[in-house]
Parts: structure tokens; sequence; C-alpha cells
């Protein structure tokens, strides 16, 4: 093995995939060093499948980053989002009902890809499919960070280190237990997932209620449809071929809608499932956590990805502002303003998850209380103005 390689940076940037892109992207843009450590190939994050609805906070945070060119003619606008139950589709005109605020839908495998070719156009320094990646001296003035590739050691010294390696990483797993507190909630189901190389059963996403479970018509463009049944946590990729989805799928939907449906065979398919997690500490020393390595969402209410852009929003105007006027204010408020948004937009995506989904436990008083919930929001203008203002994304 080779001697170990001393590197030198502002910020060690542990995780490759959108919230490290993105920091690293925005500080470079104000003339702060930053190197990414990515445990996986670059083939590898391109091909995670993964949301598509974002708020108009992250299609900015696009623009500030300097790839909001591509979105402009690719991206899908969104007006409004359709609501399902009971046979019927009732649509709720986002637009008018947030003052013209509206969410698009453009893949996050598009926004990787855009981040990527913007880091590679300033030479930015990422390490893909590092190992044994070990955090140090955390609470100290002067951390540290050391890792393997292709066998040889590394040491990277640095100001702060950012954690946004998603919920395995080895960021949060650095912070002392009596220094974190975690909230943990795990759904009884998944959600079934396809990519279909077909034209979208609708111009707008469509969240449909049945008796038989849950079920998502999405998006990635023109040609590309992302599909989503409830099921149960025991199923199995191979218990669905892609003819039993499509019949299960079709049977969860209004006629008006099903009847626009065109199938054909799945590009991409898996089942994921549902929880919320919550780590109440995003700060430790220099150490600071932002996307998945601090929260998980239900996907129901579309904000994993957002939440991820709003940390790292947050993050980084703390750190120009500590590296242009020597301000430390925003770092040490970083975690608690984050976190505020944070729980807000966990609150929406689980009353999103109870009002939508089929639970086998509920009884009865309980499935009727949820019908009256969406019969709610369906007939409410006050209701629909709620929903809508936190589907666009809470203001940052």
């Amino acid at each position: 093995m080779n001697s170990q390689e001393n590197l030198k940076t502002k910020v060690a940037i542990i995780g490759g995939g959108p919230a490290g892109l993105f920091l690293s992207q925005l500080l470079h843009l104000h003339d702060i060093e930053s190197v990414i450590l990515e445990r996986r190939s670059r083939e590898y994050v391109l091909g995670r499948i993964r949301a598509g609805v974002l708020e108009q906070g992250t299609v900015d945070l696009m623009r500030r980053a300097g790839i909001g060119e591509r979105i402009e003619h690719e991206g899908m606008i969104h007006e409004g989002v359709g609501i399902a139950f009971e046979n019927a589709l009732h649509h709720i005109d986002l637009m008018s009902l947030t003052g013209g605020k509206v969410v698009t839908v453009y893949g996050q495998t598009e926004i990787t890809q855009d981040l990527y070719q913007a880091r590679d156009s300033m030479d930015g320094m990422i390490f893909h499919e590092v190992n044994e990646v070990t955090l140090h001296q955390l609470d100290s003035a002067m951390p540290y960070v050391t890792f393997f590739k292709d066998e040889q050691s590394y040491r990277i010294d640095c100001d702060f280190v950012a954690g946004c390696d998603g919920f395995h990483g080895v960021s949060r797993k650095s912070i002392p237990q009596d220094e974190l507190t975690e909230y943990h909630m795990s759904y009884p189901f998944g959600w079934l997932g396809i990519l279909a190389e077909t034209p979208p059963v609708s111009d707008e996403v469509v969240y449909a209620s049945h008796e038989r479970g849950f079920s998502l018509c999405s998006m990635r463009n023109s040609m590309l449809s992302r599909y989503y049944i409830q099921v149960s946590l025991e199923d199995q990729l191979k218990d669905w071929s892609d003819e039993r989805f499509w019949g299960e799928f079709k049977t969860r939907l209004p006629a008006q809608v099903s009847d626009n449906l065109i199938t054909g065979s799945s590009v991409e398919k898996s089942i994921a499932p549902l929880r919320a997690f919550v780590a109440d500490n995003l700060n430790y020393g220099r150490l600071f956590l932002a996307g998945d390595a601090g929260h998980i969402v239900p996907p129901t209410g579309a904000k994993g990805l957002n939440l991820a852009a709003s940390d790292v929003h947050y993050l980084s105007g703390a750190l120009i502002d500590y590296y242009q006027s020597g301000q430390e204010q925003g770092l040490y408020g970083y975690s608690e303003r984050a976190l505020d948004r944070i729980w807000k937009s966990v609150r929406f995506s689980m009353w999103c998850t109870l009002m939508l989904h089929t639970f086998s436990e509920h009884t009865p008083f309980e499935r009727r209380i949820q019908k009256a919930d969406l019969q709610y929001l369906i007939d409410s203008p006050s209701a629909q103005k709620m929903f809508a203002e936190n589907y666009i994304g809470l203001p940052y």
C-alpha cells in the first residue's frame, strides 16, 4: 500500500448525490474550495431513479447554481394536481390558490447529471468509489477526513465537514449518541414503482385513494411515465409481473384516468418501504448534516429532494457568510432554521400518507374519518389552499 496522500480544502463534502453536488457548486461560485467523497461510481449515482416534482425554491436554487438552462426547456410545468377518490378525479389548482406558484417535473437523475457537468466544467474535485471514510476531530477547529481509494490512503484537512451521504452514511453515525436525538416512524406498506417508456396517463400528477390501496400517476417527460401502487412489505418484485402491475394499477384509477392509460414493458421496477426519520440536531462541532443524512420523509408529499435543496440553501448561505465576512451566526443557527422547515414538511407528507393510503389495521370508524378528510379537501377552498401552499413548497 502507498503512503498517505494529504489534501487540504475548505469544506469536505461526504456524499456525491444532489445535496453534495449542489453544495459544492454553490460554494465554488463564491470561491470556496470543496472536495466531494462518494462511495459509489458516477454511473451508479446517475442510474438511481428518484423524485421528480420540484418546488419553486429548488428550481431557483438550480438557477443560482448555474444549471437552470436545461430545465427551462425540458421541465414540465404543473399548475395543478389531481386527487382521485370514489371513482372521480378532482383538480386542485395550485396556481390560483397560491398566487401564481407552480411545481416543475424534472427528474432527480437529470438534476444530478446537470450538476456533474457543472462540476466537471469547473474542475471540481470528486472522488468516486471511496471506502473506509472516517471523520476525525469534528469538535475541534481542525477536523479532517481519511479514506481509501484504489488501495491508496488519503487525508483531507478542512475547516468544515458537510454530511450529505444519506441515511446509511458515515456522517450522522460520527455524532456521539448523547449529542443526537433521532425520531423514527415506519409504515406497514411500501410503494411498488415502475418506469415505462409510455406517454403519461395525465398531464398532471394524480394521487389516487382506493379501497385496494393508494396509487400515483407521475412522469419524467412526455414519453417516460413513473407509476406507483401501494403494496405489502412482504411483497417481492418477483411477485409483480408487468401484466399484474398494469391490471392492479388500472383498477385503482377512476375511469376518466384509466381510459387514457397506455401500458408497456417496464424499464425499471422497485419496491421502497415508507418511513419517516428526523435527526433533531443537524450540527455537531464542525460537521453539518444535509439531505437524507438528516431526514427522510414519506414520498407522498414530494418533499425528499426539495428538503435536501432547502438544507443546502441554508448551509451554503451560512458558509458563504462565514468565509466572506467572518459571520458565524448562520452556522450556529443552521440546524434550527433547517429543522423548522423539515418538521413542517414531514407533517404535510405524513398527513398526505394517512389520508390517501389504505391501512389494514384501521377500524371502520377510522376509515370513515379518512373518507371525511378527503371529502373536506375536495369541498373546501380553504383546505385546498393549505394543501397547495405546502405542495408548492413553504418559503425558505
